[in-house]
């Protein structure tokens, strides 16, 4: 399977946070999976810590370096997500998850998340 990890889910997998179930986790390591990582997420990462409004366990610098150490594929902001991103009703405001969803429609990826507002539009989610 092809996985896009919402911006929670990589925090969570990095910090090998008690909040990821262990069969997500699973999913995420399984060499059979493709998993994927958006730019706006890190960017969303970024953007929060240097606001205060995210404490990571690690320094900044430590933790995106850990993130580019793992096996996963990442995904840049591309005309096409942004295109279909335009055309998403605004179920959901957060700009984020609305790439994220746009990013996953385009490239056909299941969305790993607990975010329920993301699990309100047309693509496929697990969790």
């Amino acid at each position: 399977m092809r996985y896009l990890l919402d911006t929670h889910v990589i925090i969570w997998y990095v910090e090998d946070s008690p909040n990821l179930p262990s069969n997500i986790a699973e999913l995420i390591d399984d060499p059979e999976n493709e998993v994927f990582i958006s730019s706006i997420s890190l960017w969303e990462i970024t953007l929060k810590v240097g606001l205060g409004k995210l404490d990571l366990k690690l320094p900044l610098n430590m933790f995106l370096e850990n993130i580019k150490n793992r096996d996963f594929t990442f995904l840049n902001i591309e005309n096409e997500y942004l295109n279909r991103l335009a055309g998403l009703p605004f179920v959901h405001k957060d700009p984020f998850d609305r790439l994220i969803i746009s990013s996953a429609l385009e490239e056909n990826l299941v969305i790993i998340t607990i975010d329920e507002n993301i699990k309100k539009y047309n693509v496929s989610c697990i969790w």
